[in-house]
């Protein structure tokens, strides 16, 4: 039998242009948990076995290298870690679907702006919170993990392209600034 080896979807590259760093990172397993109706205590309660809760629309927390992203309405990513036994939601295994790439830098807003329909200047978007909109034509879920710093989870069908989409405009935000790439 042949034996299957797990690859990232983008096999951990990384890119420096100008002030901005766009890299593959690995965010652990994802499981997607949907909370049934009536069933946000029980959800809670398995939750705080990891020091989590469901999380505010629009935001996500951390605690102890796992993270819990909003994705919707009582629906949310648990990331970096296994989930707890969780009744009253359904667990559903995402890893395999999805691709995380971080962008940071003091041009990474600059980036963005040109693929984003939404203002994501740290006035706007604070360190601590998501939002789910589309990187030119795909959708993803963009997280501000820093004042400089971004999480973007895109479906891994479409890793390549929007790796493709970051760096191209990467290059433009870098050539305006008059930097040598």
């Amino acid at each position: 039998m042949p034996e299957l080896i797990a690859k990232s979807a983008l096999e951990g590259r990384s890119l420096t242009l100008g002030t901005v760093t766009l890299a593959e990172v690995d965010v652990g397993p994802i499981s997607s948990i949907a909370v049934f109706p009536g069933g946000g205590k029980a959800v809670a309660k398995g939750l705080r076995t990891l020091g989590l809760a469901m999380p505010e629309p629009n935001a996500f927390a951390e605690k102890k290298g796992a993270r819990i992203v909003w994705t919707g309405r009582e629906q949310a990513f648990l990331m970096g870690a296994e989930p707890p036994a969780l009744e009253g939601a359904a667990l559903t295994d995402q890893s395999d679907g999805w691709a995380a790439l971080a962008l940071s830098g003091a041009g990474a807003v600059d980036v963005l702006a040109r693929l984003v329909p939404v203002d994501l200047r740290l006035a706007a978007l604070p360190v601590g919170r998501v939002i789910r909109t589309q990187l030119n034509h795909m959708n993803v879920v963009i997280l501000r993990t820093g004042d400089h710093a971004f999480e973007i989870l895109g479906f891994r069908s479409m890793a390549r392209t929007a790796w493709h989409e970051l760096e191209t405009t990467m290059l433009m935000v870098a050539a305006r600034a008059g930097t040598k790439i």
